[in-house]
């Protein structure tokens, strides 16, 4: 019985010891560097907007945050990665909505899209953009939809990929509009834009990261954007919601751990999230890439991403577009 109960004792003393360690660790997070994971190549968008958050994280925590480009399998790579992680604060991922795109595309995932990941916050959100070439003869977009209700399939739009967010996203308007337009899917890159300047492409359709540089320099001309009703970042022009209300999307980008973090480290890596965003000259460059600066609670970004798995999964389901 004295052997049993000083087993007991050990083994509470080591508990408490236990406990007591990782709430000492949880209140003193960070105490090294951070590694901030990326799904795509470094020099694109995500990679820009990853480095700006990771240097203010940086100067905001006194530790280093380091992005670590891990490209492929439309960044489930590096999300998969993520979700082996241990929850211990020093593992994140820079999430973008594609990963509600893909959720929704593919049959089966290594991974589950919301459950394996803990959503910190939202960095940026910014809406896609329906664009022509400046000499079109489509004025508008309800010009476009009245044209294509006049002649089905002849007008034709891009996107970069079958199942992308610019592909379901455009069907969804279209079907919402009951007009069929014919989707051109490229491979990124200045394919669509080249196709669209020579005339053997109607509408192009990307995010506004890529389309405000373009619109900047007029060589292209806004038609709609997929904001929600009233809130366009374009002086003009409408988006689709205003017209056909419901259909509102738009791309995101954000700060996700795995789902055995800390809430103490996921509310204190919120609140510091939050404090970089209300940085002037952060907010200045997030706008500055096309997108607004949106910090969100860890709830608000998990309902925003089932949302986005949801209702891009009815337009899969309503277009009878083969899953992946």
């Amino acid at each position: 019985m004295k052997t049993l109960l000083k087993v007991c004792w050990k083994l509470s003393v080591g508990l408490c010891l236990a406990l007591g360690s990782s709430a000492f660790a949880q209140d003193n997070w960070p105490q090294k560097p951070i590694r901030l994971l990326l799904g795509f190549p470094a020099g694109g968008g995500s990679d820009i907007v990853a480095r700006l958050i990771a240097k203010s994280l940086s100067e905001r925590l006194g530790q280093n945050v380091v992005v670590d480009n891990k490209p492929g399998a439309g960044g489930n790579i590096a999300t998969e990665m993520l979700v082996r992680a241990p929850g211990d604060g020093y593992t994140l991922l820079l999430v973008p909505s594609g990963h509600a795109s893909g959720a929704a595309m593919k049959k089966s995932l290594p991974f589950d899209p919301v459950k394996d990941l803990a959503w910190v916050s939202t960095i940026t959100t910014y809406p896609l953009a329906f664009t022509v070439a400046p000499n079109s003869a489509i004025k508008s977009y309800a010009d476009l939809i009245q044209k294509a209700k006049s002649e089905p399939n002849k007008y034709t739009y891009s996107s970069v990929g079958i199942g992308t967010a610019m592909h379901l996203a455009a069907e969804w308007a279209f079907g919402d509009a009951n007009v069929q337009v014919t989707h051109i899917p490229f491979k990124g890159g200045t394919g669509p834009l080249t196709e669209l300047l020579a005339g053997r492409l109607d509408v192009m359709v990307d995010t506004m990261t890529l389309t405000a540089s373009l619109l900047k320099d007029q060589r292209v001309r806004a038609i709609a954007v997929t904001s929600p009703p009233g809130a366009s970042p374009v002086a003009g022009v409408p988006a689709i919601a205003d017209q056909y209300p419901g259909v509102v999307f738009e791309s995101w980008l954000g700060i996700a751990a795995p789902a055995s973090t800390s809430p103490d480290v996921l509310e204190k890596l919120n609140k510091e999230i939050r404090w970089v965003l209300s940085q002037e000259d952060v907010r200045q460059k997030l706008i500055s890439f096309g997108g607004s600066p949106n910090a969100s609670s860890s709830n608000e970004f998990k309902m925003r991403v089932e949302r986005d798995i949801r209702n891009l999964k009815k337009v899969i389901q309503d277009k009878k577009i083969e899953l992946e």
